[in-house]
């Protein structure tokens, strides 16, 4: 007969959103270089890492999933998300 196969706190699916939001966050911050200046890909990535990664601290702070990679994951959506408001608003 097999092992209990009962879930675990690490096994939900909240537990991706902090790597979700990481790699959604690397790709907007990554088109900020200006040869890959791809705005639209920059507000899809950059507001769903913010919604993903602000998600998984949700989560993290009750124990499921890492903190370390939703917060960076949000940090650096914002960063993508912000950033061409940053430029049109420059002199």
């Amino acid at each position: 007969m097999p092992a209990n196969t009962a879930p675990d706190r690490a096994d939900t699916p909240a537990g991706a959103l902090g790597p979700t939001a990481l790699v959604l966050g690397a790709m907007a911050a990554a088109c900020m270089w200006p040869t890959l200046m791809l705005l639209p890909v920059m507000f899809l990535a950059g507001g769903l890492a913010v919604t993903f990664g602000l998600m998984g601290a949700h989560y993290a702070r009750r124990g499921i999933g890492r903190m370390w990679t939703a917060v960076t994951g949000a940090v650096l959506g914002a960063t993508g998300l912000f950033f061409p408001f940053v430029l049109l608003l420059a002199p």
